[in-house]
């Protein structure tokens, strides 16, 4: 395929050609007007030519807007762009199409896709971008907007079956829990797609993502029992911590001499007051009286 590239097309100041358009349309004026007084048409082969050549000069007036681009086609052929904001002429025979170059933003439906590990999942993107080269994007591909609107969902499909939604391992990237890296992938994948349209894309991010519903329960219940689970290892791992404290205070310290049974069995108190769920009870042992 073809491809076209921008150009800059050939532009005249616009008030310059305003002023030649009033010059001509004296012109006509007066050469009608002396006719009339004369009431001899000996000039009309003069002024109709020049009357067509006014109103076809100036089919050639035309204005660019801070932000936009008109590209000049003649008969068929690209002859160039004009982005300069202001009032300008060309070719009076020229198709001035309009592309417009601000900012915009694409938020794509919530599209249900299969995971890495091939759990239905609920996923929407934001993706924001521009025409860079109008060009191609009126020329290379046959209607920009959808062009983008169908290769970003594309784009999110296939990035949301690449990852798992939550991975087990913190060290491996996944949807939920790495969404800037996903944000910056999403992006590549969506400028590397979009290159041929002339669009830019500024920024992508993930604006929506779920378990489908069908799962959605189940998946919660999962995350509840890590959840548990984790956070029962950090109070195992903080307890055994301090009762390993308790024992060499009370070793350095010299406070009490504890044998193997003893050192055992305070662990083990220790333990169970410190992991409980339940508030624990305290046993005060009084010791033996003897008579």
């Amino acid at each position: 395929m073809k491809t076209v590239a921008e150009t800059n097309a050939s532009k005249m100041n616009g008030y310059a050609a305003l002023f030649t358009l009033f010059v001509l349309l004296g012109i006509n004026t007066y050469l009608i007007y002396w006719m009339v007084i004369n009431k001899e048409p000996v000039y009309l082969w003069i002024e109709i030519p020049l009357f067509v050549l006014t109103m076809i000069f100036s089919a050639g007036l035309f204005i660019v807007q801070p932000n936009e681009a008109r590209a000049l086609v003649l008969f068929g052929k690209y002859i160039g762009s004009v982005r300069e904001d202001g009032f300008w002429w060309a070719n009076p025979f020229t198709i001035k199409k309009h592309v417009s170059l601000r900012i915009r933003n694409f938020n794509s439906d919530q599209i249900k896709v299969n995971d890495l590990h091939g759990n239905p999942i609920e996923i929407g993107a934001v993706v924001v971008w521009r025409v860079v080269d109008s060009a191609r994007a009126l020329f290379d591909v046959d209607n920009y907007e959808q062009f983008v609107a169908i290769q970003s969902e594309t784009a999110i499909r296939g990035l949301a079956s690449e990852y798992p939604y939550d991975a087990q391992d913190e060290e491996r990237a996944s949807l939920r829990g790495n969404p800037q890296d996903i944000a910056e992938n999403l992006k590549k994948e969506l400028q590397t797609r979009l290159e041929v349209a002339g669009v830019e894309v500024t920024e992508s991010r993930i604006s929506h993502l779920a378990y489908a519903s069908e799962i959605a329960q189940v998946m919660l219940r999962r995350q509840q029992a890590q959840a548990i689970i984790a956070a029962r290892r950090k109070i195992v791992e903080g307890a055994v911590g301090m009762v390993e404290d308790a024992l060499r205070l009370l070793s350095e310290n010299k406070i009490v001499e504890l044998d193997e049974d003893k050192k055992a069995t305070m662990v083990n108190n220790l333990m169970v007051a410190l992991v409980s769920d339940n508030d624990v009870q305290p046993i005060i042992n009084t010791g033996t009286l003897h008579q």
